[in-house]
């Protein structure tokens, strides 16, 4: 018995698992991101824990709210817990795998087997099997890496999920405070609107101006009160969603700071490109599911060489229970086995194909992904340049069309300028402002999705508890 032993293991440590290595697929970053305003070196935007970033309190609870309760996140949680248990399941395989068995006679059943040491259903026995294959083509071992891999993948999903609902949470929370800003523009326009259709009345009961100048005022207003009835509905639509992010009924979301408030850093450096490849949690469960593809190449084609198995089988077995424990009623054998493909072996080369041209599917996807992350991050980064440069202008804007508004209202009131110069100055107001809430959302919207895009959050430290540090 000891010479196989001693045989399998020289061949277990000398032999080699067959298939690729994985290897990184070679990517050219670049070392600059074409909109980058910072230099590359400046520390990146993404090494800011979210808390950091978002320093509205009310915004940093509903976050902590959403770690805590959301299904998605649980869901990717339990898919971690379950492939830790697979990779333990694989790493069994190296070893020896020992099962046993017993058995009594039929009560009152008679039969001539009754020699000693020989296992039947007419005698007690007790047995021990071992079975224990040599991983000589290094089968279990690639089996383990695509364990491994798909766990590492899984891990990397929590991790994109965590991301995914920290933006998804500050994003709704702020189309809420547009949607605020935006429904206080209307009431305030609506009410101006009330006053204008009220002297407007006035003066047509005083014959000094037209029923078409009211007409075009009730108009108007009933625009306004369209407008806040739309606001008020996509708000509540919007606290809905906000809700089922936090995984809870729909309720009233509460507010913090205004969207006017809201900080934004003054700069927003990505960093280098390639640590991108480092620290974006899809581009790294990608890479983990291209590797795992890859160690399963190798377990495929050790399936089509023969398997070395060490087996051995020990117990005693008698007629008698109380002869069960002597030495005539025990037995033992050792030996080695072996098993190759004979019939099925085109089988597994088909098999073999077809996890290949899976492992081609994962380097695609591999390709792409790394494709979409460069082209979200440079999105990104011109969504915040621009934003900022637009919501200045459409300041400016609102600021001159309040200066015109004003005046016109005064030459009508003093019957030097008709209805219409009144009429237009206030609508265009009114879109104005609109517009420049919008662009405001807009602007915090893009820093929070350039965070995302550059994989914010990454480093280790960074996946404890919100609330074991300083908010």
């Amino acid at each position: 018995m000891r010479k196989p032993l001693a045989l399998g293991f020289s061949l277990l440590f000398a032999s080699c698992a067959v298939g690729p290595d994985y290897e990184r697929p070679k990517t050219d970053a670049g070392e600059t991101f074409r909109m980058a305003e910072a230099p590359a070196d400046a520390p990146s935007l993404a090494n800011l824990a979210w808390w950091e970033l978002l320093k509205d309190e009310q915004l940093q609870a509903l976050i902590k709210i959403a770690l805590a309760e959301n299904k998605d996140l649980q869901k990717a949680v339990a898919a971690v817990e379950e492939f830790q248990a697979r990779a333990m399941t694989a790493k069994t395989d190296f070893f020896p795998n020992i099962t046993a068995s017993a058995s009594a006679p039929n009560l009152g059943r008679k039969s001539s087997f009754l020699f000693p040491g020989f296992a039947s259903p007419f005698n007690y026995y007790l047995q021990g099997n071992l079975s224990w294959e040599l991983d000589i083509w290094g089968r279990i071992r690639r089996s383990n890496e695509a364990a491994r891999a798909d766990l590492l993948s899984k891990e990397e999903n929590r991790r994109a999920v965590v991301l995914q609902l920290v933006s998804g949470v500050a994003e709704s929370y702020f189309n809420l405070l547009q949607f605020d800003d935006q429904l206080d523009v209307a009431r305030r326009t609506l009410h101006t609107w009330e006053e204008s259709v009220r002297i407007a009345q006035a003066r047509l009961k005083q014959g000094m101006t037209s029923r078409l100048d009211t007409d075009q005022f009730e108009a108007e207003r009933a625009n306004a009160a369209a407008r806040a009835a739309e606001l008020e509905r996509q708000m509540v639509q919007a606290e809905n969603q906000l809700s089922v992010l936090l995984g809870r009924k729909p309720f009233a979301i509460p507010r913090g700071r205004l969207l006017n408030d809201q900080m934004v850093p003054p700069s927003v450096p990505a960093g280098l490109p390639s640590e991108l490849l480092q620290r974006r949690p899809d581009l790294l469960d990608a890479e983990q599911q291209l590797a795992a593809a890859t160690a399963r190449i190798g377990a495929a084609k050790a399936e089509r060489f023969p398997k070395i198995t060490l087996t051995g089988l020990l117990g005693a077995a008698s007629p008698q229970l109380s002869k069960l424990f002597d030495d005539p009623a025990s037995f033992g054998v050792g030996g080695m086995g072996l098993a190759a493909p004979l019939l099925n072996a085109s089988v597994l080369g088909f098999q073999q194909e077809a996890i290949e041209a899976q492992a081609r599917q994962a380097l695609a996807q591999y390709e792409k992904t790394v494709l979409t992350a460069f082209r979200e991050v440079e999105d990104s980064l011109v969504a915040v340049r621009t934003a900022r440069v637009q919501s200045e202008a459409q300041m400016q804007q609102v600021a001159a069309l309040q200066s015109a508004l004003k005046l016109a209202d005064l030459r009508y009131k003093g019957g030097l300028a008709n209805y219409l110069d009144v009429l237009v100055a206030r609508r265009n107001l009114f879109e104005a402002e609109l517009a420049l809430t919008g662009t405001r959302r807009l602007h915090v919207v893009s820093v929070v999705q350039l965070y995302k895009a550059l994989g914010g959050g990454w480093s280790p430290e960074m996946d404890r508890k919100p609330d074991s540090r300083k908010s």
